[in-house]
């Protein structure tokens, strides 16, 4: 019998919205319900009955990784209550995605993963990143015997050429994710020194990947380094701010030291309801 763990009383917890809220890209809606799909080189299945969260995984493995994972230490209600005081737009947005919570992600997948969604939408951005795995990542299988595969290491995709990559069909993007790649093994990007820099030197950090700029690396900042004050700005951001907030020369660090959690409401808000 598959192990799971149960956590009661979850709080600020919907699995749909936390794999919805275009965080995340290899968690799918699960055949038998729920969500499903790898993370930290390990397949997950996770669902919501009315008791609270199951997470189908043994519970050393939930304390070791998935509390973690799921950001379960927060405060979710503290923030959505200091975000929404004196706000009314925000007060909306963070009603309307209340269960979101931000994944702490692997910060070398985060990355290429937000290389590749550059000037994408997520049906494609899904379809590359699993050609991805599937042809440098490592097999692995669910409990009911179907195959999924892991992120590839950085090891594994620093023996894969430019032309290595062409099956993945990520078009002007494989140039940047091989430069990306370089760089890490060369030690000129440090990503593990990211968590205990501040957000403007861990952008400058990361633009110094080509094709990084400021929107990719302020997503690589907010889900795969822990910096909850970034505050990524794509299309549907540029839209509520402009509808909400007058658009240019809005100062999202109103919103400090939660600008990441405040994005994710307006992204999801936004997007959801066709700003």
């Amino acid at each position: 019998m598959n192990e799971t763990t149960l956590i009661e009383n979850a709080k600020n917890f919907d699995i749909k919205q936390i794999f919805e809220c275009g965080q995340a890209f290899r968690f799918n809606p699960a055949p038998d319900g729920g969500y499903e799909g790898v993370a930290f080189g390990r397949y997950l299945h996770v669902e919501q009955p009315d008791a609270g969260v199951l997470i189908h995984a043994p519970k050393k493995d939930y304390d070791a990784i998935w509390h973690t994972y799921f950001d379960m230490d927060r405060d979710y209600q503290a923030i959505i209550d200091a975000l929404s005081r004196g706000d009314d737009v925000m007060r909306a947005a963070a009603a309307y995605g209340s269960g979101i919570r931000v994944l702490n992600q692997d910060t070398f997948e985060c990355l290429i993963s937000f290389i590749i969604s550059q000037s994408n939408n997520i049906p494609r951005i899904k379809g590359i990143i699993e050609r991805l795995c599937e042809n440098f990542g490592e097999k692995l299988a669910s409990p009911d015997g179907r195959t999924f595969y892991a992120f590839p290491t950085l090891e594994r995709l620093s023996e894969a050429s430019t032309d290595d990559l062409c099956v993945i069909r990520a078009g002007f993007r494989a140039k940047y994710i091989r430069d990306a790649v370089d760089k890490i093994c060369s030690g000129d990007v440090d990503l593990s020194a990211l968590r205990g820099m501040d957000v403007l030197s861990g952008r400058e950090e990361l633009k110094k990947i080509n094709g990084v700029g400021d929107k990719v690396a302020n997503c690589v900042l907010l889900f795969g380094a822990g910096k909850a004050d970034a505050f990524p700005v794509d299309t549907w951001i540029k839209k509520a701010l402009l509808k909400f907030y007058g658009g240019r020369g809005f100062d999202p660090s109103v919103f400090s030291p939660y600008c990441g959690l405040a994005q994710q409401y307006l992204f999801y808000y936004a997007r959801e309801n066709k700003i």
